[in-house]
């Protein structure tokens, strides 16, 4: 057990670096801030300047990545925060900024969000996915308005505000904007997690992007599910499609596609049933089928083939284990007997540099979830409980090295719309975040305080 004075100093330098997410959420829940709604070309605002961020194309195939980080680069300089841009990959760059603390000895905190988003059909959207459109409502409609540019200026807006008021962190402070994301973020976190320079962060720990929620409590996630790539294949002899004859392709992969579908059903029972989350289950989900003897006009019909293959989409929760699912593939799934061959790709790391579990831990043996929680609870804010990600995020990279990380986007009464049709972020949803994520309208700090007297 530590001894209560150094435990005091550590959970003061602990509190005291998380303002950037804790502050005024008694205020956020106590009403709705009125805003007014201003034309884009109005002045000089965090709504105009996030829709500005938002109108930078940075969808695949082409995402803009020069024109991205030439405006957060002046973002950053009209702040007053130390800029660098890295390059691991030619033209996936990654930016990095900085607001030293005053003991830089001091386990650093860094604030991550990716530059990319995916692909939108404007034919399907109400407003061009890339013109920021502001409605009278206060929807901001865009490709990247939940997923995740938001964050990535509203953290500049919450350092805006802080330096404002002589704010001077403890420990230092730093945000990362890193390229494709969307695409399994191999060229950008990947090979920045694993540089010299993010050694020399001195990272202790991290946040990351979360999800929106459609009812008021804030989501936080603490793990990601890993996603594998699953090719199974079957190999038999060709023959007539009349005959009957046992082991051709077609039947191994019909077999094979038949165990799998009843592991999913397992799988969706438990979710049905209500004992576990859709991201606390492995999912199997079939994305390909490739088989028959093309002909100019679609298949030969009266031949089998003597080849079939099949893809599978594959998602691992943290608590799952990799040895026993790739048992159950190699002896159930695409047994050798059966003439069947399987290929996994693994995207992404399952466990972290000592072998465990790419989870941070939600309790008291952490002394970061610790003080996350207390700064949302001692405003009597409301925290849903932890949860896995369902899907993916650059967290993983960061847990891989052993350092804990939350994934956290402070978007409450809003519907999830990452990668779908006409997403948008409510302008008095995002006003709150940076509110969130730096200081209230009154420039105190009544949540640290509060914290302070626990700690």
């Amino acid at each position: 057990m530590a001894k209560p004075r150094r435990s005091f100093f550590f959970f003061f330098f602990l509190t005291t670096t998380v303002l950037l997410f804790s502050l005024s959420l008694s205020l956020l829940l106590q009403a709705t801030p009125t805003h007014q709604h201003q034309d884009p070309q109005e002045g000089d605002t965090p709504i105009t300047r996030f829709q500005n961020y938002l109108r930078i194309n940075t969808a695949h195939p082409s995402p803009d990545y020069p024109s991205a980080i030439a405006y957060l680069l002046s973002q950053a300089r009209s702040i007053g925060l130390l800029a660098r841009t890295l390059e691991f990959s030619p033209g996936k760059p990654v930016v990095l900024f900085t607001w030293p603390g005053s003991r830089p000895s001091l386990p650093s905190i860094l604030f991550n969000s990716h530059l990319d988003s995916v692909p939108a059909e404007s034919s399907k959207w109400v407003h061009d996915p890339f013109s920021a459109v502001r409605k009278t409502d206060g929807k901001i409609f865009a490709r990247g308005a939940q997923d995740d540019k938001c964050i990535g200026m509203q953290y500049l807006e919450a350092i805006r505000n802080l330096k404002e008021k002589k704010f001077e962190p403890i420990r230092t402070l730093h945000f990362s904007y890193v390229p494709d994301e969307e695409i399994g973020g191999f060229e950008g976190a990947a090979k920045f997690t694993a540089s010299k320079e993010f050694k020399d962060l001195n990272v202790g720990f991290a946040m990351d992007e979360g999800q929106a929620n459609p009812g008021d409590e804030f989501r936080v996630f603490y793990a990601d599910r890993s996603p594998w790539n699953l090719k199974i294949k079957a190999d038999g002899i060709p023959g007539h499609g009349s005959r009957l004859y046992d082991n051709s392709a077609m039947e191994n992969l019909m077999k094979s596609v038949e165990i799998m579908s009843r592991f999913r059903e397992s799988q969706f029972d438990v979710v049905k049933a209500g004992r576990a989350a859709n991201s606390e289950v492995i999912s199997v989900n079939p994305v390909y089928l490739k088989a028959g003897i093309p002909s100019p006009t679609g298949f030969v019909m009266n031949m089998q083939p003597s080849e079939a293959e099949a893809g599978f989409d594959l998602r691992l929760p943290p608590t799952a284990d990799p040895d026993a699912m790739r048992k159950r593939i190699a002896e159930e799934w695409a047994p050798d007997v059966r003439n069947m061959t399987f290929e996994i790709i693994q995207k992404g790391p399952i466990r972290d540099i000592l072998g465990r579990p790419l989870m941070t831990p939600t309790d008291e043996s952490n002394p970061w979830w610790s003080v996350f929680k207390q700064a949302i609870t001692s405003v009597g804010g409301k925290l849903a409980k932890p949860e896995i990600l369902a899907s993916t995020t650059d967290a993983r990279y960061i847990r891989e090295l052993g350092i804990p990380a939350l994934g956290f986007s402070p978007m409450t009464n809003t519907p999830i719309l990452l990668h779908d049709h006409n997403e948008f972020l409510k302008d008095t949803i995002y006003l709150r975040g940076i509110e969130v994520l730096g200081i209230n309208k009154k420039g105190t700090y009544a949540s640290i305080l509060v914290m302070l007297k626990v700690a």
